[in-house]
């Protein structure tokens, strides 16, 4: 297929009404927000929308001082924007798929760029792992979302799901690692020399260990980031 009258065409590609709520899935890779009071969004990922909303990029100091400062040192990877209003609001980032994950009073954590949207009843705040931070640039810090609301987060492809249990640790490639369960602390763990770090290694030196019961999330596909942080 691929080949449409026109009117083929409408009715195969037609906005269609789900009826799931605040946060919808258009499709795999197209969010609907049906917005009635504000949402925060991934700066530059809104695609189009109806009604009255109003975007406004995330001032300087909006989530406090601590928070100002977490952002100098990340850069690029959590800027956002909120949108206040009603009306259908639709959202994409790249093409990656998109999940939308409905907390009940539980916690996760979730890479910074693959945070799309999430309601502002969510309380959140940006973690960065120490130990990774000072060796590589980019994609090394996550956003804590706790509370009772959604989130929506975004994958290259379909994402993996991997159960942690007490005794049975998972490695993870930092590029490759979306979300885990809030109960869990990831630590740093190498496997080779430190001459990787300067581009004459295997690539799989740097890795994170999970350990403890909980879950990680992966993506097949390794991104790298870019935090506009010089060194």
């Amino acid at each position: 297929m691929g080949r449409y009258s026109l009117q083929e065409f409408i009715n195969q590609t037609k906005q269609q009404d789900q009826g799931q709520g605040f946060f919808e899935l258009e499709s795999d890779r197209m969010l609907e927000i049906n917005l009635q009071g504000t949402v925060w969004t991934k700066l530059g990922s809104m695609i189009c929308y109806n009604g009255e909303i109003k975007f406004e990029r995330e001032g300087v100091m909006e989530h406090g001082f601590g928070k100002f400062l977490k952002k100098q040192f990340t850069g690029e990877g959590m800027r956002l924007t909120k949108a206040t209003g009603t009306g259908k609001l639709y959202l994409a980032d790249a093409g990656k798929k998109i999940s939308i994950l409905e907390l009940k009073d539980e916690e996760i954590f979730v890479n910074g760029n693959d945070v799309l949207a999430f309601q502002d009843i969510l309380k959140w705040d940006i973690k960065m792992m120490k130990k990774i931070a000072g060796m590589l640039q980019g994609g090394l810090f996550n956003v804590k979302f706790q509370g009772a609301g959604m989130v929506a987060i975004t994958t290259h492809y379909n994402p993996l799901t991997l159960l942690v249990k007490p005794g049975q640790p998972i490695m993870t490639d930092p590029n490759a690692t979306i979300a885990w369960s809030g109960n869990l602390s990831p630590q740093l763990k190498t496997d080779v020399s430190f001459k990787t770090f300067f581009g004459r290694g295997s690539g799989e030196s740097l890795q994170m260990k999970f350990d403890g019961d909980g879950f990680v999330v992966v993506q097949p596909y390794e991104e790298i980031y870019y935090t506009g942080v010089q060194g």
